[in-house]
């Protein structure tokens, strides 16, 4: 890991079991060297840095571009730039429109940094639940991973929306959980191009229902 990466790293794994700190499932499942894509169920801003923080390799983030502070954002704190801006940037966090399928700059930016062989983390559903309830995928994830052809590691995080949902404040002490599946090839996602303008669809969705399929850990916590 980069050193800033690292530093806030281990500063987020400390806050998860410090505040958040729930059962984490499957890190046996993520790829050791190789780019590499977690796709992960999004119910809260806590979802990033609370996956991200049970991964032992440095990962790229792919975020709207409101959270810079250029644009609109339902978040106080990222709305007023500055130290939220340099921090995204030095993390690694990739830039994109809403509909990120549509943005070819950070698709080329996303393939460069999985050329690297870093992992990256994205969200089908593509905003945060308002419900707790998954929401349909969108078909960006499915481009972006038939692009790069790379194994998509599925990932369900559980109790982040009680933490910190969307319109919520934040709520310290809640347990947060977060399970990894086993990863998805690419020729068990692509459908191919015979699928023509449905590929990248039917790939989201089938990445998403790996996702839907996954469990809370049934263990408690100590």
């Amino acid at each position: 890991m980069e050193p800033v990466y690292g530093l806030f790293h281990y500063l987020f794994a400390s806050a998860y079991g410090m505040f958040f700190r729930g059962e984490v499932e499957g890190q046996a499942h993520l790829p050791r060297e190789g780019g590499f894509l977690i796709a992960a169920n999004h119910a809260s801003f806590l979802d990033p840095p609370m996956i991200g923080a049970q991964v032992s390799r440095q990962l790229a983030f792919f975020a709207r571009k409101t959270l810079w502070g250029n644009g609109r954002s339902d978040n106080k704190w990222l709305s007023l730039g500055g130290f939220a801006s340099w921090w995204l940037d030095t993390v690694g966090t990739i830039p994109v429109d809403r509909d990120g399928g549509q943005d070819v700059s950070a698709i080329k930016r996303v393939l460069g940094a999985l050329k690297t062989g870093r992992g990256l983390i994205l969200f089908p559903e593509g905003t945060r639940t308002s419900d707790g309830q998954l929401q349909a995928p969108k078909a960006g994830v499915g481009l972006i991973a038939c692009r790069a052809q790379v194994p998509v590691v599925p990932a369900r995080i559980f109790g982040s929306r009680e933490a910190m949902g969307k319109g919520q404040p934040l709520r310290l002490g809640t347990p947060v959980s977060v399970v990894f599946g086993p990863p998805i090839l690419a020729s068990n996602y692509d459908p191919g191009s015979s699928a023509g303008k449905e590929r990248y669809q039917v790939a989201s969705e089938r990445i998403f229902e790996q996702i839907a399929a996954l469990e809370a850990p049934t263990r408690h916590i100590i």
